[in-house]
């Protein structure tokens, strides 16, 4: 039979405190061996101490309550294993969004004011292009553009198929002011007659001839949103801006597991005298 030991010298050997250990009584996930009926003392076994121990450092790393006692509930360890690994991908995944926020928030401490942005206004011919576009929700943007990519980029491999430039997208206003709009990846091709059948969501159209107000972001996803930013108080300033989808350009994709690339960014513009 175990030994029983007070709330006090129980906190000593946990190093978990008196108010902590009161709490995860009430909440049902640390019980005490038992109450002493007069005084209302709690006391604890020595063999609770390995199960606090998990709980202190579940709780470090901020697994819920609830999970915390399905854990302690779990009959077999690959259960309890299960739980936590669970847990550590969604710390994972949330320690991924906060490296992505402390990176933008420095890129907007840093970035260049419109005045200072380099900005070329150019005239983009009628482009024949094999291309996927549709209309999705801005959430399912991620997960649309890693399977048209894949998808788009097979498709180049045919004979007849070979791109004359870097693939480009086209996004849709409504898609970040509604949340929901139509986005177009493509590939430029010499010709469409040389396209031939086409499978899948690809299809072989002529792009339209647009005037754009290009700047060139260099770095990573999380720091774009300052050159946009940038970028559409220039046009904004010089009052230029027309109503169209924004057209990038991906001029360098990320290698060898680097976020770096270096993206064109086109804004929608009037035309202007070259």
């Amino acid at each position: 039979m175990a030994a029983r030991m007070t709330i006090g010298d129980f906190s000593r050997a946990t190093r978990l405190s008196a108010k902590t250990l009161r709490f995860y009584h009430q909440v049902g996930l640390l019980e005490p061996a038992s109450i002493d009926p007069t005084n209302g003392y709690r006391l604890y076994d020595t063999d609770q101490i390995a199960d606090a121990q998990v709980v202190r450092q579940l709780r470090t790393l901020t697994v819920p309550v609830e999970t915390i006692r399905k854990v302690l509930l779990a009959s077999d360890i690959p259960t309890r294993n299960e739980l936590i690994s669970t847990h550590l991908e969604r710390l994972e995944s949330q320690l991924d969004a906060t490296r992505a926020a402390v990176t933008s928030l420095r890129g907007i401490l840093e970035a260049k004011p419109a005045a200072q942005l380099a900005v070329e206004h150019r005239s983009v011919p009628a482009t024949p292009a094999l291309v996927i576009r549709e209309t999705i929700d801005l959430a399912e943007l991620s997960e649309w553009y890693t399977g048209a990519v894949g998808e788009l980029t097979e498709s180049t491999r045919l004979p007849g198929r070979h791109p004359t430039g870097p693939r480009g997208g086209v996004w849709d206003t409504n898609l970040f002011l509604e949340e929901r709009g139509e986005a177009m990846l493509f590939f430029p091709v010499a010709s469409l007659d040389a396209a031939g059948t086409l499978t899948g969501r690809v299809q072989a159209e002529t792009l339209p001839a647009v005037d754009l107000a290009v700047t060139v972001h260099r770095g990573s996803d999380e720091t774009m949103a300052q050159a946009y930013g940038a970028l559409g108080a220039y046009v904004a300033e010089h009052e230029l801006g027309i109503d169209g989808p924004i057209r990038e350009t991906y001029l360098k994709e990320p290698v060898d597991g680097s976020s770096e690339s270096v993206t064109e960014i086109g804004w929608p513009i009037f035309r202007t005298a070259r």
